[in-house]
C-alpha cells in the first residue's frame, strides 16, 4: 500500500502509462494497494516516521553535494534502525524485533511487575485479552489489539498511565481512567478474595452484545447479563449444566441452561451473532 505518488503510480499523472514502480509490482505479482486522496493517516506509520527524518535529521542541516547528503543519511538510518530505543516496542531498537529468538526462556507477562508510588507493592495485574481484543481492569474496558486475543497480558499502573506489556514487550499505553480504591483492589485481586474467574480457555465461548434491557441472546433463548452491562460485549459459554457470562478475565452471570440444547450446536458455530439482531456483537 502506497499514496499516491508520482513514484508509485501513474494514476494522476499525464498520460496512461505505468510507472517504473507499478511494473516491478506487476512483474513481482504484487497487489499495489493505493490511499485515498488526501487521506495521510490511511499510511499513519510512515507519515509519522516522516515528521521523524524532518525533525531529526533535515531540519538545520546544510550538505555540501548529493552524496554528502546521501552518505549522511544512511548513517542516521543505520542509527534509528539498529542503536536507538523505540518506546513502542519496549525501548529496544528495532533490529531487536529482527532477531531469532533465544534459547533463554522469554520473560512472560506474569514476569512483569513495576512498584507503586506508594512503596513495595507490585502494580502489575495479569488479564486475558478478549476475542475483540480488549482487556477489563478496574471496571474499565482498554484495547489492545485483536491479534492478541486469547493472550495473557501484564497491566502495569505508572502514575497516570495504564501500560499493558505482552511477554515483557509495552504493546499499548492507555490514559488511567478507574480510581485509585478500585486500581488497587484490581491489581491484587486473586481467586481467593471472593471474585469468579471466567471460564475455563479449553471451553468454547462467542461473543454476543448486551442489549438495552441487560440480556444476552443465545441460542434463541435470552439470559439477564446486568444492565450495567448494557451495549458491551461479553463472552457466553456453555460450562456442564449452565449458561456462564463474562467479561474479560470476570464471571459476571451463571444461569441454568433454558434454551432448546438442538440450537446449541449452532449458536457456537456463529461466535458473533446474527449481523441482523441489535444484540449480536
Amino acid at each position: 500500500m502506497t499514496d499516491n505518488g508520482k513514484v508509485f503510480t501513474g494514476r494522476f499523472g499525464p498520460g496512461t502509462g505505468e510507472v517504473l514502480f507499478d511494473r516491478i509490482c506487476r512483474e513481482n505479482g504484487i497487489k499495489l494497494l493505493l490511499t485515498a486522496p488526501r487521506s495521510p493517516t490511511t499510511t499513519g506509520k510512515i507519515e509519522r516516521w516522516h515528521k521523524t527524518l524532518r525533525g531529526e535529521f533535515l531540519t538545520g542541516k546544510v550538505f555540501a553535494t548529493i552524496e554528502d547528503a546521501q552518505a549522511q543519511l544512511d548513517a542516521w538510518v543505520v542509527e534509528y534502525n539498529e542503536q536507538r530505543p523505540h518506546q513502542g516496542i519496549g525501548n529496544v531498537a528495532p533490529i531487536e524485533r529482527f532477531r531469532l529468538r533465544s534459547t533463554k526462556p522469554a520473560k512472560t507477562a506474569s514476569d512483569v511487575s513495576i512498584l507503586d508510588p506508594a512503596g513495595s507493592m507490585p502494580s502489575a495485574a495479569t488479564r486475558r485479552v478478549t476475542r475483540g481484543g480488549k482487556v477489563s481492569f478496574a471496571s474499565s474496558l482498554y484495547p489492545v489489539g485483536v491479534w492478541l486475543a486469547g493472550q495473557d497480558v501484564a497491566i502495569v499502573c505508572d502514575n497516570s498511565l495504564v501500560q499493558i506489556h505482552h511477554n515483557g514487550v509495552l504493546v499499548v499505553t492507555h490514559a488511567r481512567r478507574p480510581d485509585p480504591a478500585k486500581q488497587t483492589a484490581a491489581t491484587v485481586r486473586s481467586p481467593k478474595d471472593g471474585r469468579r474467574s471466567r471460564p475455563s480457555a479449553s471451553v468454547v465461548s462467542v461473543t454476543r452484545k448486551v442489549d438495552s434491557h441487560g440480556n444476552v441472546c443465545f441460542a434463541g433463548e435470552n439470559y439477564y447479563a446486568g444492565v450495567k452491562h448494557k451495549r458491551r460485549e461479553v463472552q457466553v459459554a456453555v460450562v456442564g449444566d449452565s449458561v456462564e457470562i463474562a467479561v474479560g478475565e470476570e464471571l459476571i452471570r451463571r444461569h441454568k441452561i433454558r434454551h432448546d440444547r438442538t440450537r446449541q450446536h449452532g449458536a457456537l458455530a456463529n461466535p458473533g451473532g446474527r449481523p441482523n439482531r441489535t444484540n449480536a456483537a
